[in-house]
Order: C-alpha cells, then structure tokens, then sequence
C-alpha cells in the first residue's frame, strides 16, 4: 500500500520544535490502497467514480491492450496508463487489480494478477465457464490474495433488509423466490462490439450479462439450487450466438420454487424486480425499491421500512441503457474489499459466490439446450451447441 500524501500551509519557523505539527502529519498520512484497472471500456468508468468516493484508495494505474484507450482513461482520470500488462503487475503501487474486461477475457489478467502479488476484483460475471472461475479462485487462493467478484446489487438498502428479514426466520417457511429482468437493447448494442453477443467473449445473453445480478441475489436470499429446468430463445436481434430471451424455473433445496425471467427483447426495458415469499411473508423489491413488505407478525421497523425504502430514486438501472447505472453500490462493494485486505477476512462477495451464479446459469442453458432438467452441482461445464 502506498502513503497518501497531505500538504499543510505551514511556514518553517511554525513547525520548528512543534510536536503538536507532527502529530497532525501523523493523523493525516493514511495508508492509501492503490488500484489498477485492465480493461478500459464503459464499466471502468464505474469503478473510477466509485474510487474517488472512498477514502484511502486511489487509482494508480491502468491498462488496455488498445494503447489508445488507455491513454484516454488515464487522461480523464489522473491516473498511469501501462501499455504492458506486466509492467503494471510491477508496479508497487498497485494493490488491487480490477478485471473491467469482456467477460470471456476476465481470466488471464486476474491469474496474472494473483501470480504477481496483487488482491483482484473481478467484473461480473467471474468468467463465463467453470473450470474458467476455477482457474482465478485457485490462482488467489495459491498465491494467498483476496479475491472478490463485482455483485452491487447485494449492497443496495432494500435487498439488505430483505436478507436480514431472511436471516430472521420472517418469511416462515419459505415457499417462492421469482426475479425478473425484462430489459431492452437495441441491435446497435450487439452491433457495436464484435464480442458482444458471442459465446466465446460474452458467455451468454440475457442471463449471463443482464440477469446475473438478480440470480445471485436469488442464490443469496434462497440458498442452494437443486435444479433448473430452463428455455431460451433469440427472437428481437439479428447477427448474435446468444439469448435475448429466457425463462427458468428453479427448485431449491429448501424445497422452495422460483422462476428467473431474463431478456433484452422488452421494449422500452422495464425495472427488475424480486419477489420473495413464504407462509409468513412477502416482500416485493422493484429496481433499489421495496413495493411491498409485509410480514404475519409486525414489527417496529416495518413501516419505517415501507416508507423510507420506497421512495423512487429515479434510477433505471441500466433497463434500456447500459450506461444508466448507479457506481453507489460498486462504492459500497470496494469498501468492503478494502476492508477484507487490511482484516484478512473474506470479501462479502468472494470468488466462490461469483462462481455459484455463473454456475446456476450454466445449468439453465444446458437444460434451454437439451429440453432436459439438470441438476446442481454441475460436474463439468456443458458444451455449447453447434450453430445451425
């Protein structure tokens, strides 16, 4: 970690013999956490804002195998562009590495990371297949780094109480966990990026990049996943290898049910929404909202959570543009990181709950792909089918 360094308006002769100035020095120089971004493209932008909020991390470094937008980003962002991953593997003020990559590209340079000495934070999804994420918490693991897989979601007020109200036996037994993401991207979103809508790049369509955030908050708020019978489809875009549309159902082996809804094909892009139930209560959350709360047995916190949990902030979420997203919960999310690094404890959201929703999806295409129902855990990443 490196020093941040504060410049006082003292004059020599005020500071002479002045131990009450050193004092203050001491207080104001902190142990700033230096961060390093690979891959300089429209989430890195997140990641840059949500750093300037959080006292004691700065952003250092960064670096794009296109040299040009590296510079652009660091020239925004007062920051060193590297032109070599591993000259900014080098460098010793960088203590975390952020993966900003496309999601197919999200496991060399975190490897890479963890073999130099470096914390790593990864983009969702943690990569696009198994044995892919495996490779990343294996590396971190050997090479005694922290790893963390980017799931802002969980750190939103609303979803907070709910799994608090969980934890809490609330709900009773619970009965049905749905989520719904029923967004929309024009054809000029897949069109502008040759990765986007590929499996080799991508991983995936309408789960694996828009929905994911809701199957981990899913896995979260339910717990395990037994098994998941699934269809997709690609019905509103030309010219992508992936879904735009899906339905899952899920059992859980709690013994409850759920259905996970994934799209780009709804116009104009509705807000996602969860929606958690059981023989003692239901709680609706719409987008960072709570639409209802409602529990057998009342208490004094309830409608002081119906009421200041409910207000609409304005945020769409990114349901019809990708760039209309809040950094507040990526904020939230490196401060937790921060925090696993100097406690040693694990990150809220680590690289084996990043692997847990990546593999829930897996088993929803493999079962889109072979009309069969599939069980969890997966023994081994299934094989994408041959285009027609």
């Amino acid at each position: 970690m490196n020093s941040a360094i504060y410049v006082f308006p003292f004059t020599a002769n005020e500071v002479d013999g002045d131990d009450s100035f050193l004092n203050e020095i001491q207080k104001a120089t902190v142990m700033a956490t230096g961060f390093g971004i690979v891959g300089c493209g429209m989430i890195s932008n997140f990641h840059a804002k949500a750093l300037e909020e959080i006292r004691g991390a700065t952003l250092v470094a960064c670096y794009d195998r296109f040299a040009a937008s590296a510079d652009k980003f660091a020239e925004a962002n007062g920051c060193t562009a590297y032109h070599d991953l591993d000259e900014m593997l080098a460098d010793p003020e960088v203590d975390v590495v952020t993966i900003c990559t496309p999601s197919g590209a999200h496991m060399d340079p975190a490897v890479a990371a963890a073999k130099a000495g470096k914390h790593v934070v990864v983009e969702k999804p943690l990569e696009i297949t198994l044995k892919r994420c495996d490779a990343i918490i294996d590396a971190c693991k050997k090479n005694k780094v922290q790893l963390a897989t980017i799931m802002p979601s969980r750190f939103g007020a609303a979803n907070q109480e709910l799994k608090k109200a969980i934890d809490k036996g609330r709900f009773g037994k619970l009965t049905l966990g749905d989520t719904y993401v029923k967004w929309w991207r024009t054809q000029e979103y897949y069109d502008s990026g040759g990765w986007r809508g590929t499996w080799e790049m991508d991983g995936g369509g309408a789960y694996m990049n828009q929905a994911i955030h809701n199957v981990d908050l899913l896995f979260w708020f339910m717990g395990e996943v037994a098994d998941v019978n699934g269809m997709t489809g690609t019905l509103a875009h030309k010219r992508i290898e992936v879904e735009d549309t899906g339905v899952a159902t899920i059992r859980f082996k709690n013994g409850a049910l759920g259905v996970i809804e994934a799209t780009t094909s709804v116009f104009p892009g509705l807000l996602k929404k969860t929606e958690i139930s059981g023989t003692s209560g239901t709680v609706i959350i719409e987008q960072d909202d709570v639409l209802h709360w409602e529990f057998a047995k009342e208490n004094a916190r309830d409608e002081k959570i119906r009421t200041e949990l409910a207000k609409k902030s304005g945020n769409t979420g990114g349901a019809s543009d990708p760039s209309a997203i809040s950094y507040a919960g990526h904020m939230e999310q490196l401060k937790d990181f921060i925090k696993s690094i100097k406690t040693g404890k694990k990150p809220f959201v680590d690289g084996n709950d990043g692997r847990k929703s990546v593999e829930i999806i897996l088993a929803i295409y493999q079962s889109s792909w072979t009309g069969k129902q599939v069980s969890l855990p997966l023994k081994r990443d299934p094989k994408i089918p041959k285009a027609k």
